[in-house]
């Protein structure tokens, strides 16, 4: 899923596991989309940076975690 506002742009992939690992995909995604940050919902009940521009979301924290655009 893709959100932009004006000229920022994140985009979000959702991974059914409590592990959740950087993939070639994330990595074109954010270069190809020219994506601000990615942020990948997962099963975990912890949120915590994977790199730079990419961040492990936890489902249960989703709305807390997630700033409106």
């Amino acid at each position: 899923m893709l959100t932009v506002r004006g000229i920022y742009k994140r985009g979000f992939e959702i991974k059914r596991t409590s592990s959740p690992k950087i993939t070639p995909s994330m990595r074109s995604a954010l270069q190809d989309l020219k994506l601000n940050t990615l942020d990948v919902i997962q099963a975990w009940e912890d949120t915590f940076q994977l790199s730079d521009n990419i961040r492990a979301v936890s489902i249960s924290r989703l709305l807390d975690d997630i700033e409106p655009l």
